[in-house]
């Protein structure tokens, strides 16, 4: 196995990976309320994108079996606000050291012989070295799964802090029967005006 970091990632590459990309990413579309899964084209452009570093670990073959995507350009992410994090970490944006995890993804054959671990401890070890954050979303179904353990293994380091630094809940209100009168507010009548009041009388 071997591990390189590449800032465009070739066609025959990407390729391979669109259809890894679809089948880790597939389950999420029932399970998670924000949309997670890239279109072919989107996915593309993201791979060609030099911004956004891509974390590729290779078979003994040279065949691409995983991939993690890492940014500090927070603008190539489109779905965070750059302004929040430098509000937050104004130092640390200005030496370009908040990372943005993007998204890990490993074939299936090679999901039990770390290979997830060896792209997430060499951008782990990235961000330390750099005396950095890195900052990532996860949704509710994989923080509960090994993701979930995952990070929380972060917060056993010494010389880590670890927050959950927002949280964004979705809500659906379904009504299957009108609400009861009692529950509609009554128009209100119109205000009047005291025109005897002096202005010195208004709060």
């Amino acid at each position: 196995m071997k591990l390189t970091i590449e800032t465009v990632l070739g066609a025959s590459a990407t390729a391979a990976f669109y259809p890894l990309y679809v089948a880790a990413f597939e389950p999420i579309r029932t399970r998670a309320a924000a949309r997670h899964l890239l279109t072919a084209e989107e996915f593309e452009a993201e791979m060609a994108d030099e911004r956004i570093d891509k974390y590729v670990v290779w078979d003994d073959n040279g065949e691409p079996v995983a991939l993690s995507t890492l940014t500090t350009d927070l603008a190539a992410v489109p779905w965070v606000s750059p302004e929040y994090f430098a509000a937050r970490y104004p130092d640390r944006v200005a030496r370009r050291a908040v990372h943005y995890l993007g998204y890990t993804l490993v074939h299936p054959d090679h999901a039990r012989n770390g290979v997830f671990n060896l792209m997430i401890e060499a951008i782990e070890r990235r961000c330390a070295d750099a005396r950095g954050v890195m900052a990532f979303d996860v949704c509710s179904y994989n923080d509960a799964r090994s993701v979930g353990r995952r990070i929380e293994r972060l917060g056993r380091y010494d010389g880590v802090t670890l927050s959950a630094v927002d949280v964004q809940t979705y809500y659906a209100a379904t009504f299957d029967a009108p609400l009861p009168e009692a529950e509609i507010e009554a128009p209100r009548p119109a205000a009047t005006v005291d025109t005897s009041l002096t202005a010195g009388a208004a709060r």
